[in-house]
C-alpha cells in the first residue's frame, strides 16, 4: 500500500465556543480534553498506529539507530561518588538492566557497598518507575524516598530504616519527592502538591514513628506562586521558598527547634527576586533588588534579614550575569554568564587577593555544577563538555587552583574521535539588528558547504539556557552528514537577563522570529542545503515549533514537535489545568485583554490556517502533568483538517508515560530513533 493510501485518523468534529473580551473562538476538538472517554483512548491509539503503519519502511532503520545509541553507552556505568555526612554516595549500572542502583560506603571508598535501592527490583510489574529523590537522616539511619509510577510527577513518600532494613508502613503521598530533616532525626519537613492543578502548595511537618497528624506549617494562598523547601548546606536552617516568575519569599526555622514557627526572610513585593545560602553568622542573598538586571550579591545578619538590613557584597554588571554560587567555609565560587559561556569566579572569603577565575580551553563550551555536599570542603566539582567533547566530572582545587577529571563518559564502539568533527558559533542577523548566537557542530569528512542537511534546535523560555553540550545520540545524525545547530534565540539569558526578558510576555514573538531567522541566515551564508532545514523543540520549544510551522511554514522540510505546548489561549483560561496560574508572568494571563489579543496572535493551535505545512512528528505522553496530551492531540486534529498540502503529520503518544518520555535508561531512546528516521525518511 502506498503511504498515501494509508488513512490518516480523523477526530470527530464537536463544536465547542468560547467567549471572551467580546471575541469567540470555536474549538472542535475540544472533546479530546475528557481523559478517560474510551473514545479518546482509541483516536490516541489510531494515531500510534497510524504512524506505525506510515514509518513501516523505516522500522530497520530505527532499529539500526536504537543500537547505534545503545552500543556507544557503556551499560555497566557508575557515577562518581561523592562524600556527604561520613558516606559516598553514587548510583551505578548493571549491564542488560534499565535502572539505577543507589549505593553508599561508609567513610572511605574501599568500604564494603551499602546498596540502599534497587531500582530494577523495586520496578518490577510497572509501566513507568522513577525515584524522586532519597534523603537520609542527619544520624545516617533513616532513609527516605519518593517514588512515581504514573509519570505525573507526585511522588510517594516511603521509610526504611538503614540498620534493620525495615521499611515502614507509613506512607505520604502527592509529595514534589524530597524532604528535609530536622536535627532530631525524628521530624521532617515535606511539600504537599494539589493533585488537580499539580502546584505545590503546602509544607508538611511529620514526626516519624508517632501517631500525631501530619501538621500543616505553611499554606501558599497565592495560586501564581509554587513553593518548595529545603535544607541549607550549613544544616543550621529549613527554608520553605515561595515563587513567582518575577517575585520571592523566603520563611526560615532553626533546624535545631523542629516544632518551632518559620519567620519570614523578606516578605514578597512584585519585582523582588532573592536567593539565599547560609554561612556561619551570614546569609548571602543573590538578588536583582535596585534595578540589578542581571543580579548581585548581598549579606546580611543572622537574625536581622529585612531588605533595610542587606549589604551589598558584590556588585552588578550589566554585561556578566550572575547566575548563582556554591557555598564553602572559606569560598564562594560564583556562576556567571558573559557572552554565552558560564565561567566560574572563585571568590575568598577571607583574602580577597585570592580571587581568580576557573579557565577553560575551548572557546564554546557547556559547563555546571555537580554536587559538593560537603561545605568545609576545599574543592569545587563541576560537570564539562562542548559540542564535539564528551562530558567529564572535574575536582577543582580552590587553594592550589588545579583540576583533576574523576571521569569522562566513554563512547564506546571504537568509531568516536573528538577530531573527526567541528564546531562552530556564528551570529545570525535578526530582523530588528540583534545578533542571534548559534551554536553549531558537523562531520568533518561528511561536510560540503551548503550542501548538509540541518537539524537546528531551539527552546527559548523561561529563561532556560541551552549550552553547547556533547550528545553521544546526536552522532547518529552527525554520522549521516546532519548539520547540527542550536539557536541561543531570546527567551533564554545566554546573552543575560535582558535576553530573557526581550522573548517573554509581550516579545514573545522575538522568539519566533529569532529561530526563523537563525534558520535563514544559515542557508543565506551557504553553510546548510536551504531546501532541507529541520526544526526541533519541545514543551516550550513545542510552541516555539508550532509558531514558525505556521509563520513560515515553507522554510522548512520538517519539524520535530515534543511533548508541544500549542494551546496556549485555552490552556491558560482554564486554572485547574496543572501549573497553568503561576505562569501569568511569562507569557501573560488572558483574561487581560491586551494579554489575550497578544497570545491569540501566535498561539499555535489558534492559527493553524487553511495552507500548506511541512511535515511534522509530534510526540506526547498520555500521563503529562507538564503539557497535557491533549493540546498536541488536537493540534494535530485541526492541522490535517485544515492543511492543503499531503506531506505527513505523525503523532506519538506513549501511553505509558508523562513529560520525561520513558523511564528507562534506553527505552527513552526508541523514541530517538523514531525521531531520527522520520528526519531521515524526509531525505529519501
Amino acid at each position: 500500500m502506498k503511504k498515501t493510501e494509508i488513512p490518516e485518523p480523523r477526530a470527530e468534529k464537536i463544536d465547542k465556543v468560547m467567549t471572551i473580551h467580546d471575541h469567540q473562538r470555536t474549538d472542535e476538538f475540544y472533546w479530546l480534553n475528557e481523559r478517560d472517554n474510551p473514545k479518546v483512548i482509541e483516536y490516541l491509539n489510531a494515531e500510534n498506529t497510524y504512524r506505525d503503519q506510515y514509518m513501516d519502511d523505516y522500522k530497520n532503520l530505527e532499529e539500526e539507530i536504537f543500537v547505534e545509541i545503545k552500543s556507544r553507552i557503556k551499560e555497566d556505568d557508575s557515577s562518581v561518588p561523592y562524600l556527604d555526612n561520613g558516606y559516598y554516595y553514587y548510583t551505578r549500572y548493571e549491564k542488560g538492566e534499565q535502572y539505577p542502583i543507589y549505593c553508599r560506603k561508609k567513610g572511605k571508598l574501599s568500604s564494603s557497598e551499602e546498596i540502599l535501592i534497587n531500582v530494577n527490583e523495586m520496578s518490577k510489574g510497572h509501566d513507568y518507575f522513577r525515584i524522586g529523590g532519597i534523603d537520609i537522616s542527619p544520624n545516617n539511619k533513616i532513609m527516605a524516598y519518593s517514588v512515581d509510577t504514573i509519570s505525573r510527577r507526585l511522588y510517594s513518600m516511603h521509610f526504611k530504616n538503614l540498620e534493620t532494613g525495615e521499611k515502614n508502613s507509613y506512607t505520604i503521598a502527592n509529595t514534589t519527592g524530597g524532604i528535609s530533616w530536622a536535627n532530631d532525626n525524628k521530624t521532617l519537613f515535606y511539600n504537599l502538591k494539589n493533585p488537580n492543578t499539580l502546584r505545590t502548595e503546602k509544607v508538611m511537618r511529620h514526626v516519624l514513628n508517632s501517631n500525631k497528624t501530619d501538621e500543616q506549617v505553611f499554606y501558599e494562598e497565592d495560586e501564581e506562586f509554587n513553593l518548595y523547601s529545603y535544607k541549607t548546606k550549613s544544616g543550621k536552617y529549613i527554608v520553605i521558598s515561595s515563587g513567582k516568575t518575577i517575585s520571592d519569599e523566603k520563611r526560615i526555622l532553626d533546624t535545631n527547634n523542629p516544632n518551632g514557627d518559620f519567620k519570614v526572610f523578606q516578605e514578597r513585593k512584585d519585582g523582588l527576586e532573592y536567593s539565599i545560602s547560609h554561612l556561619d553568622d551570614k546569609w548571602y542573598i543573590r538578588t536583582n533588588y535596585n534595578d540589578a538586571t542581571n543580579f548581585k550579591l548581598m549579606v546580611s545578619g543572622e537574625k536581622n534579614t529585612s531588605l533595610r538590613d542587606w549589604k551589598e557584597y558584590i556588585p552588578h554588571r550589566p554585561d556578566v550575569l550572575f547566575e548563582g554560587f556554591e557555598i564553602f567555609n572559606n569560598y564562594l565560587v560564583i556562576t556567571e554568564r558573559e557572552k554565552g559561556n558560564r565561567k566560574y569566579h572563585v571568590k575568598s572569603l577571607t583574602n580577597s587577593a585570592l580571587d581568580h577565575y576557573v579557565e577553560f580551553e575551548e572557546k564554546a563550551y557547556s559547563t555546571g555544577g555537580s554536587v559538593n555536599a560537603e561545605i568545609n570542603s576545599k574543592k569545587f566539582r563541576f560537570s564539562y563538555s562542548s559540542l564535539t567533547t564528551p562530558s567529564s566530572i572535574i575536582e577543582y582545587n580552590l587553594i592550589e587552583k588545579t583540576k583533576e577529571v574523576l571521569k569522562e563518559t566513554e563512547v564506546l564502539g571504537g568509531d568516536f574521535d573528538k577530531k573527526n568533527y567541528m564546531s562552530e558559533l556564528i551570529w545570525a542577523d535578526a530582523r530588528d539588528g540583534k545578533k542571534v548566537p548559534v551554536s553549531l557542530v558537523y562531520r568533518k569528512d561528511l561536510y560540503k558547504k551548503g550542501e548538509n542537511p540541518l537539524l537546528l534546535y531551539g527552546y527559548g523560555s523561561y529563561g532556560s539556557t541551552n549550552s553547547a553540550r556533547f550528545s553521544s545520540v546526536r552522532l547518529s545524525l552527525l554520522d549521516r552528514g546532519f548539520v547540527y545547530a542550536i539557536a541561543h534565540i531570546r527567551g533564554s539569558q545566554y546573552l543575560g537577563r535582558s535576553w530573557y526578558d526581550d522573548g517573554k510576555m509581550f516579545n514573545k514573538k522575538n522568539t519566533f522570529w529569532d529561530f526563523i531567522d537563525s534558520a535563514k541566515h544559515l542557508a543565506k551564508t551557504n553553510y546548510v542545503d536551504e531546501s532541507k532545514i529541520f526544526a526541533m523543540g519541545g514543551s516550550a520549544g513545542g510552541l516555539l515549533m508550532g509558531a514558525i510551522a505556521n509563520m513560515e511554514p515553507k522554510l522548512f522540510k520538517g519539524i520535530i514537535a515534543a511533548v508541544p505546548f500549542v494551546d496556549v489561549i485555552t490552556t491558560m483560561l482554564d486554572e485547574n489545568i496543572p501549573l497553568t496560574t503561576f505562569e501569568f508572568d511569562e507569557w501573560g494571563d488572558p483574561k487581560n485583554k491586551d494579554s489575550y489579543f497578544y497570545m491569540l496572535s501566535y498561539s499555535p493551535y489558534d492559527q493553524v490556517e487553511e495552507k500548506d505545512y511541512p511535515a511534522m512528528f509530534i510526540t506526547t505522553g498520555y500521563h503529562d502533568s507538564q503539557v497535557q496530551y491533549f493540546e498536541p492531540a488536537k493540534w494535530i486534529a485541526r492541522l490535517r483538517d485544515r492543511r492543503t498540502n499531503a506531506q505527513p503529520l505523525l503523532m506519538y503518544c506513549n501511553m505509558d508515560a508523562g513529560h520525561g518520555g520513558a523511564s528507562g535508561r534506553f527505552e527513552a531512546y526508541k523514541e530517538t530513533a523514531m525521531e531520527y528516521a522520520f528526519l531521515i525518511s524526509l531525505l529519501d
